[in-house]
């Protein structure tokens, strides 16, 4: 499996960005897809994630501010960023499971500059 990530880039706080994430497999084939995020010097941290059936759930840091969401048409699912903060900052991975198998994506930056 094979997940595609696009969308990363450099925007100024307040700012907003899209990343995307296309897997290989239709994405009903996973019992859920996510986001995470790594800054420098931390350790991987959930943001989002999607539960086949459609459940939400968001990192405290980011509600209000993140959407998570799918467009089954064309087997995509969107991180849709707003009101930006520099503390965003990191390297954005796409993540799908099909019971105990993992799948990552390869990484885009997210720059929020103040």
């Amino acid at each position: 499996v094979l997940l595609q990530e696009s969308g990363g880039g450099s925007v100024q706080a307040g700012g907003s960005l899209r990343l995307s994430c296309s897997p290989s497999e239709s994405i009903f084939e996973f019992n859920s897809m996510a986001w995470y995020r790594q800054a420098p010097g931390k350790e991987r941290e959930l943001v989002a994630r999607m539960t086949v059936g459609g459940t939400r759930t968001y990192l405290d840091a980011v509600k209000g501010r993140f959407t998570i969401s799918r467009d089954n048409a064309v087997n995509t699912v969107y991180l849709q960023m707003n009101s930006l903060k520099p503390e965003d900052t990191a390297v954005y991975y796409c993540y799908s499971n099909i019971l105990s198998r993992q799948f990552w994506g390869q990484g885009t930056q997210v720059t929020v500059s103040s």
